[in-house]
């Protein structure tokens, strides 16, 4: 495959490596099968650098064009899933939002005409709080202006 082939398929892939002019490894600098545009290979080789080389992790980074935060992260990806992890996460969210579950309370005939006997014009917000002091059932403010209607 031809470098410029190559790197239209990286492009079109999304694995351009966004800080390609700051790898100053040996291994990119003669080009030909190591291309510092790809930046599976620059961080898989990072990887390498540091294990088989020896390189201590700030060396290592830097050398590929990474911080050593990077490195880190790069490393605990290669680590969880293999060559897979070398490739950037999907952006956003990971699955679906945990969100604690409430239970739902019936409002109860007495809440209701407390609720009603309220002055005309009391705040939803405060008779809430009023109904889980008194009570100890929590309404959201906009259940209770709902209540509050004829």
């Amino acid at each position: 495959m031809s470098e410029p082939t190559r790197l239209k398929a990286l492009e079109a892939a999304g694995l351009v490596h966004p800080q390609a002019a700051a790898v100053s490894a040996l291994l990119f600098r003669e080009g030909g099968f190591f291309l510092a545009q790809d930046k599976v290979q620059v961080k898989y080789e990072m990887l390498r650098a540091h294990a088989v080389d020896r390189w201590n992790v700030s060396d290592a980074a830097s050398a590929h064009g990474y911080s050593r935060s990077v490195f880190y992260l790069v490393k605990a990806g290669f680590e969880r899933a293999g060559m897979t992890g070398l490739l950037d996460g999907r952006p956003g969210r990971h699955g679906p939002v945990k969100v604690k579950v409430k239970v739902k309370v019936k409002v109860t005939e007495e809440i209701v005409a407390f609720i009603r006997s309220a002055p005309v014009g009391a705040s939803g917000a405060v008779l809430a709080d009023e109904v889980e002091r008194q009570f100890g059932v929590v309404l959201h403010r906009r259940t209770v202006e709902r209540i509050q209607r004829p």
